[in-house]
């Protein structure tokens, strides 16, 4: 008896009996089924097909509104869909066609009846089911129309789920209409199917991401897809806006409960609403994850199709055949020859120097700041040539560096105009001509401070010319300060003006 309860097999066996009516409703279709007839021809004939062509027909002729359609039209029909397939006179097509609706309309024009064992009641019941009904009877020609009725219409649905994509809607206005009732058992179990339906849906949205990516051709199947696609992601939003309706629903009914609380509460329904905002916070969790696989399932089909329009393109492109040919074989203007190249041909490209380069981050802090610096000095490119050119560098740095101290001798600070100025003598102006002139005077502005254990301190970088120079300062310092002016030496070199200070020393005696 626990096992009964934990199951909870009356809410399992709850509607039986409809379901064995849903289940009757097919029977006239298995009974064609077990019926063996051939044809003039020696195959067998399959009588449920055609007594569903039966009842489509049916249904064609009350969408239609005609009432006169018995067994000689129906005859008609069947011996023109079966035409090709089937080796079949028109008097056999009449003779299957007056079996077919003998067997959905008994001829005492009775009811079919249908017994089952109801495990709901522990009782033997009976069912009876109506498919087709007469409408009408021409005296005249002694011929008797038949209609759908009302059976008969929902076996025809019931062959194609015209609802299956509003499966989980139905099931939610059900859940709220058995909240509202306070039947919250029914309401667990529909949450249960409610997840079965969220299931489905993510199964057939698996299927649906292996088709776009194997079916997605052309322009046109990409345009079917995308609409499909919307279709999905509209209805997943409405049905995510029910979820969260119905989630605040239930907070609201679990709030009254708790308020409740007082007062006897038949079945536990505190406890059984608490189950209910579980699981339908687990159902609403998949089913936002399926929204969210909506739109990614879009953009997968645009990349898709992309892809797919770009091998086929590259699989039926034959350069000889496209452009070759085209190029030889008829003479272009010179502007179309351009446009059919131009895909081939690469993009120019050119090496050159920005300005904005000037105004990248330097460091300029002063004697005393404890920052932590870089001291590298710039290096020529590795080669053959290079140490020559280090060398002959070095000795230009040691000469000016000589000259200038010999100037701070003279004076408390040295301007970089007066030794330019010094320099644009006839046997001295190859020096200004010159590249390291520049960089001699650049580099002590960049590492200002400057002294010689700036080159103690960058012995394992290599040699950068400026080595020899920086001995010259033993344990002094040199502090390079720029000023507003620009200097202008020729056409080809601008630098700005500077002035050059002693620092401190080693021993803090100058």
């Amino acid at each position: 008896m626990e096992s009964f309860e934990a199951f909870e097999l009356k809410h399992v066996l709850s509607g039986f009996q409809e379901r064995m009516t849903k289940i009757a409703l097919f029977d006239p279709l298995f009974e064609l089924q077990r019926k063996k007839q051939t044809d003039r021809g020696g195959a067998e004939i399959d009588m449920m097909e055609l007594g569903l062509l039966s009842l489509l027909f049916f249904f064609e002729q009350k969408l239609m509104r005609n009432t006169k359609a018995g067994v000689k039209q129906l005859a008609r029909f069947l011996h023109q869909a079966v035409d090709g397939q089937m080796q079949l006179e028109p008097d056999d097509a009449d003779e299957l066609a007056r079996s077919i609706v003998q067997t959905f309309r008994p001829a005492s024009g009775k009811k079919r009846s249908f017994s089952f064992y109801n495990w709901e009641t522990r009782r033997e019941e009976t069912v009876f089911t109506s498919i087709l009904k007469a409408s009408s009877f021409d005296a005249k020609t002694n011929s008797q129309y038949y209609a759908l009725d009302e059976d008969g219409l929902e076996l025809v649905f019931a062959t194609k789920e015209f609802y299956m994509e509003f499966q989980l809607s139905i099931h939610q206005l059900l859940l709220r209409k058995q909240l509202e009732k306070g039947e919250f058992q029914g309401a667990l179990r529909q949450i249960n199917e409610m997840r079965v339906d969220v299931e489905a849906l993510q199964e057939r949205m698996l299927k649906l991401e292996h088709e776009i990516k194997r079916s997605i051709v052309s322009e046109e199947t990409l345009k079917r897809y995308g609409s499909l696609l919307d279709d999905i992601y509209v209805r997943l939003h409405r049905e995510n806006d029910e979820f969260e309706e119905l989630r605040q629903f239930v907070k609201e009914t679990r709030e009254r409960l708790l308020a409740d609380s007082l007062k006897p509460t038949p079945h536990n329904a505190y406890e059984y609403i608490l189950r209910i905002a579980n699981e339908l916070e687990k159902v609403h969790g998949e089913h936002t994850a399926l929204l969210q696989r909506s739109m990614e399932l879009k953009n997968q089909a645009l990349h898709a199709a992309k892809e797919s329009l770009y091998y086929t393109g590259m699989a039926s492109f034959n350069f000889e055949q496209d452009i070759a040919s085209l190029l030889i074989g008829s003479p272009l203007p010179l502007e179309a020859m351009k446009g059919v190249l131009a895909p081939f041909v690469g993009l120019e490209r050119s090496r050159t120097w920005s300005p904005l380069t000037v105004f990248a981050e330097q460091n300029i802090s002063r004697d005393g700041e404890g920052e932590e610096r870089e001291e590298a000095f710039p290096e020529p490119a590795a080669g053959d040539g290079a140490d020559g050119f280090v060398r002959k560098r070095g000795k230009l740095f040691h000469t000016l560096m000589a000259d200038l101290l010999e100037r701070l001798e003279r004076a408390d600070a040295v301007e970089l105009a007066n030794v330019v100025e010094a320099y644009g003598g006839e046997s001295t102006a190859r020096v200004l001509d010159s590249r390291s002139f520049y960089d001699f005077w650049l580099i002590l502005h960049q590492r200002s401070p400057v002294g010689s254990a700036t080159m103690d301190r960058q012995e394992d970088t290599g040699p950068s010319g400026m080595e020899e120079a920086l001995r010259l300062l033993g344990g002094r310092s040199l502090i390079v300060e720029e000023k507003a002016d620009v200097i202008r030496v020729g056409d080809r070199f601008h630098i700005q003006n500077m002035t050059v200070t002693w620092g401190g020393t080693d021993n803090g005696i100058r």
